[in-house]
């Protein structure tokens, strides 16, 4: 079992890999911080082709038994599943939390919301019956029968480390897939337990394999003829590339990229309700979300005065901490390169001649000078043509 350790003690993380842990033999290494020290936690192997096509047949290779299972025998492991992570829930949000940096009851959500998706994927059977048409031409009946594909890949990104893997291998589980699961290199103990969970919960070696890794894996995953289909979730040019490179290669591959999520404000709004939601929604997880809201559109010069002037008063009492601070509102940035990006826009914003109503750039968390900390930033007066208003920031950044 993967558990969080004392900051001076860097833990050596591993590929999981039928059924088995595994050091890598590409020596390449990426670091894992702790967010609130700025410490590296733990060291991860980054696997090369070589490794990734292992992974891929193993899948390969245990999918075909698998696939032979019946539906019913393959959602009482999802089952099981449920009620090991159900017993190990405040383990894992402890240890996504000291990974991530977002605060133990956020990610109490991610794991949530990740099971969740498995609760319904055990529900598969029902929805894998067929279809019979009768007599859909003269002398002709039409029948469809559903079958798995085989191999199916999961891209998955650093801000929800068990809600999205969960969301990707639950249904191609239940379905009778394999699925090679390639987490974000910045926080992949919580992928690795989940997996460590599925086998004990009887899952056959082979049929859910974790590789980490950087373009080498997941160039090899787009690439290799045995992977069917795959997922991504992450910024909109790996996207993009992801996507194109899965059709040009003959895979199904569903692609999620940025976003710039808008709150329209109308004059008759409840200005203290949107106030709420702006704050949750905009500052929540410090930003770090596919669906933070990063916009507010005002209607009229009175509702954003309104608006500006209320936001800064919340801003105010905002408590940003420790990840493991339970009354902290938001925590950390989850590395180095994530507080830097997050510090550039906001000086890019003023740069572009934004209004800089609220100045998170030079927070400090005191006893934790090196942890990866910014403060909550409120620009006015952003308009379309600004990069702060057309990039994604993923920071606690509103605009």
């Amino acid at each position: 079992m993967i558990r969080p350790q004392a900051p001076s003690a860097v833990r050596e993380l591993t590929h999981f890999v039928d059924g088995k842990h595994s050091l890598g033999t590409s020596g390449a290494h990426g670091e894992v911080y702790d967010p609130n020290t700025g410490e590296v936690q733990a060291l991860v192997p980054l696997a090369d082709r070589g490794e990734t096509t292992a992974a891929i047949t193993s899948a390969a290779e245990a999918q075909r038994a698998w696939a032979e299972w019946n539906p019913q025998r393959r959602a009482r492991v999802l089952l099981r599943f449920l009620q090991l992570a159900e017993q190990e829930k405040d383990a894992l949000a402890r240890l996504l939390s000291a990974e991530h940096g977002k605060t133990v009851a956020d990610a109490h959500g991610d794991l949530q919301r990740g099971l969740d998706v498995v609760e319904f994927a055990a529900g598969i059977p029902h929805l894998l019956k067929g279809e019979f048409s009768d007599n859909a031409g003269t002398g002709i009946d039409v029948h469809s029968l559903r079958a798995p594909l085989g191999v199916i890949a999961g891209i998955t990104p650093f801000n929800f480390p068990a809600m999205i893997p969960l969301w990707q291998a639950a249904p191609a589980l239940a379905c009778g897939n394999a699925f090679v699961l390639k987490p974000s290199e910045r926080n992949p103990s919580v992928p690795l337990r989940l997996a460590e969970l599925f086998l004990e919960a009887g899952l056959p070696p082979g049929v859910l394999n974790v590789v980490n890794g950087a373009r080498d894996a997941v160039d090899t995953l787009l690439e290799d003829p045995r992977v069917a289909a795959l997922g991504f979730v992450g910024s909109t040019p790996i996207a993009a590339h992801v996507y194109a490179t899965a059709a040009a290669h003959g895979k199904r591959a569903q692609c999620f990229g940025g976003a710039k999520n808008h709150l329209i404000v109308m004059p008759d709004a409840d200005l203290d309700q949107a106030v709420d939601a702006l704050i949750g929604a905009g500052y929540g997880s410090a930003g770090e979300r596919c669906m933070a809201i990063s916009v507010a559109v005002p209607v009229g010069e009175a509702t954003a005065d309104a608006l500006v002037a209320r936001l800064t008063e919340r801003i105010a009492a905002l408590r940003i901490g420790r990840s493991d601070d339970p009354e902290a509102d938001f925590g950390p940035l989850v590395a180095p390169e994530a507080l830097r990006r997050v510090r550039e826009y906001v000086d890019l914003g003023v740069q572009e001649g934004a209004e800089l109503v609220v100045d998170g750039r030079d927070f400090v968390l005191p006893g934790h000078e090196k942890g990866f900390f910014a403060g909550a930033s409120l620009f006015d007066r952003v308009t379309p043509d600004m990069r702060i208003y057309q990039e994604e920031i993923f920071g606690p950044v509103l605009s």
